[in-house]
């Protein structure tokens, strides 16, 4: 079988290059390892898919090479996807911090995508394990330049070979393996003799091992309204306590920051001066308990146990009896709680990778491999990685959309 384009991944980057090469005449073939396509899009923002943003900065994205992703998100903006989107008539709402969601499903996105992919003749295989990949440039070939050798996954012996002359790698890195993350792509990176960045888990949550395991047990299902920090950056988001540490957006958010042995500092009432507060309710004779005081702004549960962790001693005094230090002491304890997390819940439920294939390598308006004509690598692969609330799929949509208008 020959192809002018193949595309190794059929999730959001996959997909978005295969339709818009197609869009050019080219004949495409999207071959995918799992039963189904785009897994991680049906998945997203609880099954309603944060699919953009329309407050697109690029300081929203990390990168070892930080001006890299400013061309394809140009060359292809939120306002681009979301003109394809009511082109199909999917209903979407705009949340907090500009991020748009569908209103039915995120069904609606993938069937939008394959809809493309229908009315631009593109083809696609499920089910198939890639063997090989070689370059064809050795031997006599005047237009296919690479040969793919896979097989569906059912049988060894219904094999395939497929030559092309444009290959575009989009088949994810390794975060959420049951939804089809895997090392593939930097396997084949690094056949072509392409560096990878540091890869780690990102937008995860993290785990404690020691008091504050238990601590977050107790809470688990709880959240907060609160502002995180690490390493100068900080998010004000709900953080969630979980069985095993702590989760939600602002956590998601500065895990990107994180690295192990690293404190985090968090707020739990951003905005407010407890210890002033505190002090103020003692100058004034308040006979409340300090917990009685913190539950008009902090839920009753977490109260009680911030009470048992960090003034279990006072926890019947009332507030016009405690010593001025020791108030001081608690109310910056609320206002910068300092701790270490042992570690994060790991690629078993990061959103993304961070790091990925040096962008050095990569043309930032083409993704094409610059020392291998014809090799684009596009999406998560890359050292690109978005905060959390849309930023990633709309580096899919850009950076597929580039590599598909020339291939």
């Amino acid at each position: 079988m020959k192809y002018d384009v193949v595309v190794l991944g059929a999730g959001a980057a996959g997909l978005m290059a295969a339709i818009t090469a197609a869009s050019r005449k080219k004949s495409v073939l999207v071959i995918e390892r799992s039963n189904k396509v785009g897994k991680k899009i049906l998945m997203s923002g609880g099954g309603r898919c944060n699919f953009t943003n329309t407050d697109l900065e690029f300081d929203n994205f990390l990168s070892k090479n930080k001006h890299f992703c400013k061309s394809a998100l140009s060359r292809y903006t939120a306002w681009d996807f979301i003109d394809l989107v009511k082109k199909h008539q999917i209903e979407f709402e705009e949340r907090k911090h500009n991020q748009l969601f569908c209103i039915h499903s995120a069904k609606d996105i993938v069937k939008m995508l394959l809809k493309e992919c229908e009315l631009n003749n593109v083809e696609i295989i499920k089910n198939t394990e890639i063997t090989s990949v070689s370059n064809l440039e050795t031997e006599i070939t005047d237009y296919y330049k690479f040969r793919v050798k896979g097989h569906e996954h059912s049988s060894d012996e219904n094999s395939f070979k497929i030559d092309c002359k444009s290959l575009i790698v989009a088949t994810g890195a390794l975060s959420v393996p049951t939804l089809g993350g895997s090392d593939f792509g930097y396997r084949l990176a690094e056949q072509f003799h392409m560096p990878i960045a540091m890869l780690s888990a990102g937008l995860v949550p993290f785990m404690y091992s020691d008091s504050l395991k238990p601590f977050c047990e107790k809470l688990s299902g709880i959240s907060t309204d609160a502002e995180v920090s690490c390493s100068n950056k900080s998010f004000r988001e709900n953080i969630l306590f979980t069985h095993r540490g702590m989760s939600g957006p602002a956590i998601l958010q500065i895990s990107n920051y994180w690295k192990p042995g690293m404190e985090i500092i968090i707020d739990l009432l951003p905005g407010r001066n407890i210890s002033k507060e505190l002090i103020e309710q003692k100058r004034s004779k308040n006979k409340s308990l300090i917990r009685n005081y913190l539950s008009s702004f902090l839920s009753k549960s977490l109260t009680i146990e911030l009470q048992n962790l960090l003034w279990k001693e006072l926890a019947d005094t009332p507030l016009n009896h405690i010593a001025d230090n020791h108030l001081k002491c608690i109310g910056d304890t609320l206002n910068q709680w300092k701790i270490k997390p042992s570690s994060t819940e790991g690629y078993r439920t990061a959103e993304v990778t961070l790091g990925g294939i040096d962008t050095n390598f990569i043309n930032s308006q083409t993704m094409e491999v610059n020392h291998q004509e014809g090799l684009y690598f596009v999406g998560e692969l890359l050292d690109v990685t978005g905060h959390l609330g849309g930023f990633n799929f709309q580096w899919a949509w850009s950076s597929g959309y580039c590599a598909g208008l020339v291939a």
